[in-house]
Formats: C-alpha cells, structure tokens, sequence
C-alpha cells in the first residue's frame, strides 16, 4: 500500500519532518471505532489506539483522530496493531455540532478534497437543507459538488436543477441514477489518484448505491427508502475510507437526519454571497434590512430578485451560529481551565530532581 495512492503530498510531508529520526512512520485512518482506530499504512491494515499523552493532553474532539486523518505511529506489524502519538495537520475538515443539547463537535471526515452533496430527487427533496449542507462544505475547505441522485423517481430533473442552481451559484451539479447507471461518469473526473472524495447527505439519498457503481462491485449494503415520505432509512452506520482502483479514495458517512451547524462563518458568507453581497450595497452600513431607506436587501425582496424563503433560511441559520458562538465561548473558557488544571498537576507530580 503506497502513502501517496492513499493521499500523502508534500504538506503532510512537511509536517511530519518534526518527527522524523524518532522512529515513526504515518498511516491515515481508515475506520473508527469507540477507542480504536483502522490505519491504512504501507505495512497493511492495523489496528491503532492513542498514547495515554494523546488522551491527556486532548482539549476536545478535534485533537483525536478522524476517519481520513493522517496520524504519527509506532507500527507494530507483527501484532497487527500501532500506537498513535500525534494528529497531523488537516488541510480540511468536515464538522457538525453533536446533536442533542451537548456543545461538542463531531468531525465527520478531514482531509477531503471535494465533498459530494448528495441529494434526492424525491419527496425528501428539500432546497433549504441543501443550504445548509453547503454552509458547512465551504467551512470545511473542501470543494462541494452536488449530486441529485435517483433521477429515475422524477419527471422533471431539470427543474430541481434550476432550484438548486439559484441557492448554489457557480458549485457543479450532476444528475445521477444509480438504478439506470445515468450520470455516474459525470463523477468520474473527480475521482484522481491522490484525491479524496467524502460523500454527505440524508439517510435514503443513495449514497451506498452510488458508492456501489463508482466501485463497479455490490459492496455496500443497501435499504429502500420508506413508503410514504420517502425519508431513507441508515444503511451506513459508520464512517468509512474506501480505496478505489482508480487511485483515489473515498470516505462514506452515515446519513444525517439533523446537521447542526459548528463554527461556520466563512462557509456561511461563501454559501450566502449573493445576500452578503446585496447587504454590502445598502445606503447605510448599519443597515438592519427591516425598513431603512435605501435597504438593497428589502429592494431585492421586493422585486422578487431574493426569494423569501431564502432569506428566511438566512437569518434562521444566522441565529443559529449566534447562538451556538454564545454557548462555544463559554466551553472554551471551561476548556482552558481544565487545561491549565492538568499542567499544574503533571508540574506537581514531576519527582523532584536532588
């Protein structure tokens, strides 16, 4: 197995000069489980854990490893196992907010190059969960490209095709059938060697089917989606990096009934432009877009040039960074307290030199 069919380049290679000489090699992780972790390496596949410094020293999840992250190991190929000391550096990475009322992240995959927006051309079909995705994608650094997958449930895909054109100015959008085998040469140039690919969407929105046609072989289970409603139900229950012969790699995700947003700023500027840009163009630069003169964003409501329900989707999601800012402010005050707590006592208990 070669590093760089797997996606080793030259800033990975640079940052793990710092280890070099000490006895390490790299691996990237494949699959996770609670405590474990499936590493892809040029010895195989092991079966790694972290060093009990990792752990301690850890503030929060985003200082354990991810499935697509490359990590410092000390491989023990004759056990079939390796031990993990360090997380290199992501180029990016895909993050939600844990669902529930904890104030925590889930990074869903890192080091992805281009992100597969994956949606279904269904009942489930839904523009403003589209947004959403989008937000989070241009946060994470990677490339979107959406997929409408199961074309062969609708009559008319060129429609849909239109509707996600006005809230995704200028990310490709390819129509695809697993069913009928339409479309699936359109992710083609996407798939390079080196290049890492993630997959996200809605259980039911044939992300498994798809992964099956890439691959060219039935290797990922798949269910039907529900009568009715045609909400999907979870094939995939865990996150994991797939090798293709092609030479790239791609990470399938479980299907998320609910995406929270986490420290998105920049991926909301990005996925809302065309109201940033409008907000940017009022009279006054305090502008709340309710009833001052000269309010660019009120103009375009009313012409019909920014649909409501866009706007709507907007502000919603606005409040929403807000509110999680407000809740992650007060974590991260918690969070370097602990922090200094553990250095205070790993200086307490350091044995006194006589």
């Amino acid at each position: 197995m070669n590093v760089k069919q797997l996606g080793w380049n030259e800033h990975f290679e640079q940052e793990f000069q710092a280890f070099q000489g000490k006895g390490y090699t790299v691996g990237r992780v494949a699959l996770e489980h609670k405590r474990l972790y499936r590493v892809y390496t040029e010895q195989g596949e092991l079966l790694a854990e972290v060093t009990g410094k990792l752990r301690h020293t850890a503030t929060g999840r985003e200082d354990f490893p991810a499935v697509g992250d490359w990590v410092v190991i000390s491989p023990r190929v004759e056990e079939g196992k390796a031990t993990i000391h360090a997380v290199l550096p992501r180029t990016s990475k895909f993050s939600r907010k844990v669902a529930g009322d904890t104030t925590d992240e889930q990074i869903v995959a890192a080091n992805v190059d281009t992100v597969f927006l994956v949606n279904a051309l269904n009942n489930d079909f839904n523009v403003r969960r589209i947004e959403r995705y989008l937000v989070m994608a241009w946060e994470s650094g990677a490339n979107p490209v959406i997929l409408l997958s199961k074309a062969d449930l609708c009559d008319d895909p060129e429609r849909f095709v239109r509707e996600v054109e006005a809230v995704a100015v200028g990310v490709p959008i390819h129509v695809t059938s697993s069913l009928r085998d339409e479309g699936i040469e359109s992710v083609a140039p996407y798939l390079q060697p080196g290049k890492t690919i993630a997959l996200m969407g809605s259980s039911g929105v044939g992300k498994s089917s798809l992964i099956n046609r890439i691959i060219g072989d039935d290797r990922m289970e798949v269910n039907a989606a529900r009568e009715g409603d045609d909400r999907g139900r979870h094939t995939t229950t865990h996150r994991e990096l797939i090798l293709l012969d092609s030479g790239a790699a791609v990470i399938d995700t479980p299907g998320m009934r609910e995406l929270q947003l986490w420290d998105a700023d920049s991926g909301f500027s990005e996925a809302f432009d065309d109201i940033e840009s409008l907000g940017a163009s009022c009279r006054f630069s305090n502008c709340r877009h309710q009833k001052e003169p000269g309010c660019a964003i009120q103009e375009a409501l009313a012409t019909g040039e920014l649909e409501q329900s866009r706007y709507d989707s907007y502000l919603k999601l606005q409040r929403e960074l807000a509110h999680l800012a407000r809740k992650e402010d007060k974590k991260l005050q918690s969070q370097e307290k602990e922090k200094w707590k553990k250095i205070t006592q790993s200086v307490r208990n350091k044995p006194v030199k006589r």
